[in-house]
């Protein structure tokens, strides 16, 4: 048995000692411009090389360095640059043929440079298209596959086939040429697909961290990849994010004053032009206006839609928003409309003439609904809407039911449409006592509170504020309201008002009576006019009856029966 083992040791040793000295009868750089062009063929692109050494035990080349061209319509520097790649290879080709039959590949912190121009083309788009035949083969490898990214031929794509490509911890730069905002970056990139090839589908799976934090996974299938547009490659994924921040991640402009941070888990397929998805959304800290605070309660979004690429437009099938009970329907589209911006003539996406650049500026098209939905479930929004009551009140009990149009571009919407409350309460705010004299005349104080048993009005909001007409309330401190009015950009309340006593009870009731005979009218036909300014917070109302101090000589207690 000890001899056996002893032949065994001295095998294992021979083994070893052979494994570790053919790299120094294998010159590996001998079979560095093989590779070049054999990868530069299959991309399209120029690529090249640093140093190769044989690494047996692994069954592959490695080279310290490595670079692929861009697009040159994108630019001069690199599409891809990495410190390190593993590249398989089979030994005994390689060894008794110098064949070299590539296995797998291993890209090792790689910085990847995606670029998008403002005709939506990516720099990627071109991956895998031949350069043009009659090339100068004087040009070298490198130079003519470049030259084969712009002008290459679209037809069949490289016989590539590989059992695995695999990115590790690499670096993702995303941006727009002219620049249109913050370079968005993503980091500690991981990909990994297998059984690759560019006439086939394969499986993949992918992980990174976000822009400014968060993380983003998704595994599916790609391909085959398209052969006239890589971009353009179908592809079936379910992605999960997690701590997406837009606006620290550079995909909302924070004057816009929309802020959140989502996790999102979504299924999406892309067949070539259109990209189908569905998915949930979990959203904390949101706040849809600059001077809001963040909503204290979380909003879940479920979703269905479109979006076609070319285009850069959509469709919402559903999204429900829902708030506690509260479900509030979005559906409807939006597509990116160009606006001009003064640019550098000549660059890539700017007219010749003028210089000005064709930025993309999206555009909604949604219709917004909700029907009885509870206002104690909807106080979240209403904060991160910056919906603003007066000092010290709050909405409580009741339902809203809305039907709004949200249309027009994204920073300078135009929402408008009917509005309905019904049987809510404003607490620590009564609004007998704020119309001035009312509660004066009447000699009586009354509580702290507001019954709103209906109020309907048609609102229409844009940035220069709000617009409301065929205002309707029944208020029973006051009776029943009707008028219009506005809000402008500065909060400042303007609105003209005529109260009903009709449907007026208890003290209000004794207050707006007293206005109307005061007036000359009988309280039941007859109105009396309101006049409200100052802002949500400090509303002002004044009660305007027209010089009936100087009409009256009768004592103001003498209307309640009191002697003087």
């Amino acid at each position: 048995m000890k001899g056996w083992t002893k032949v065994l040791l001295a095998i294992a040793v021979l083994v070893v000692a052979v494994a570790a000295a053919i790299p120094l009868f294998v010159h590996a750089n001998t079979f560095r411009p093989v590779i070049e062009k054999q990868l530069s063929r299959t991309l399209g692109r120029g690529v090249k090389l640093g140093d190769l050494r044989l690494s047996v035990f692994s069954r592959s080349l490695v080279a310290k360095e490595l670079s692929v061209a861009d697009d040159p319509n994108f630019g001069a520097a690199p599409f891809l640059t990495a410190t390190e790649v593993r590249i398989g290879v089979s030994l005994r080709p390689l060894i008794f043929s110098h064949e070299v039959v590539l296995r797998d590949f291993e890209i090792e912190s790689p910085q990847i440079t995606v670029i998008r121009d403002s005709s939506g083309e990516w720099n990627f788009s071109s991956v895998g298209h031949r350069a043009p035949t009659g090339t100068p083969a004087s040009s070298g490898v490198a130079e003519n596959a470049a030259s084969g990214a712009s002008h290459g031929s679209a037809g069949p794509l490289p016989d590539l086939l590989v059992d695995r490509i695999e990115v590790e911890d690499g670096r993702v730069v995303f941006s727009t040429v002219p620049g249109q905002g913050q370079t968005a970056v993503y980091d500690h990139v991981n990909v990994t697909a297998r059984d690759f090839s560019f006439a086939l589908e394969f499986p993949f799976e992918f992980s990174a961290d976000l822009p400014a934090g968060g993380t983003i996974n998704a595994s599916g299938h790609l391909g085959p990849v398209d052969g006239a547009d890589a971009a353009a490659t179908p592809i079936e994924a379910h992605i999960t994010v997690k701590n997406f921040d837009p606006v620290a991640a550079g995909f909302l402009d924070p004057e816009d004053g929309v802020s959140f941070l989502a996790d999102l888990n979504v299924h999406s397929a892309f067949d070539g032009q259109t990209f189908t998805t569905n998915g949930t959304v979990h959203v904390e800290n949101l706040k849809l206006r600059k001077d809001a605070a963040a909503a204290p309660k979380p909003v879940d979004l479920a979703y269905s839609g479109t979006h076609r690429v070319k285009e850069n437009s959509g469709q919402i099938d559903d999204a429900m928003i829902k708030v506690g009970d509260a479900e509030i329907h979005v559906s409807g589209t939006y597509r990116a409309v160009a606006r001009s911006t003064p640019g550098a003539p000549g660059t890539k996406g700017a007219t010749a003439t003028s210089g000005a650049v064709n930025l993309e500026v999206p555009v909604l098209d949604l219709k917004l609904s909700g029907q009885n939905l509870p206002i104690d479930e909807l106080q979240s929004l209403m904060t991160a809407a910056a919906v603003r009551l007066p000092s010290g009140s709050k909405l409580k009990g009741g339902t809203l039911s809305m039907h709004l149009a949200v249309t027009g571009p994204a920073k300078s919407l135009i929402i408008s449409g009917p509005i309905a409350i019904d049987n809510t309460r404003l607490v620590g705010f009564d609004v007998s006592s704020k119309i001035h004299g009312i509660a004066t005349l009447s000699g009586v104080k009354t509580g702290d509170t507001t019954e709103i048993e209906r109020l309907r009005a048609n609102v229409r909001v844009t940035n220069g504020g709000i617009v409301a007409n065929g205002i309707y309330a029944v208020i029973p401190a006051t009776g029943e309201l009707s008028g219009s009015g506005t809000i402008s950009a500065a909060n400042q309340l303007d609105f003209n008002l005529v109260a009903r006593v009709s449907s007026a009870s208890g003290f209000g009731k004794v207050g707006v009576s007293l206005f109307s005979a005061l007036s000359g009218g009988s309280g039941k036909k007859s109105g009396v006019p309101l006049r409200i300014t100052g802002t949500p917070d400090e509303p002002y109302i004044t009660a305007n009856i027209g010089g009936v101090f100087e009409k009256t000589t009768r004592p103001i207690t003498s209307f309640f029966g009191k002697k003087k």
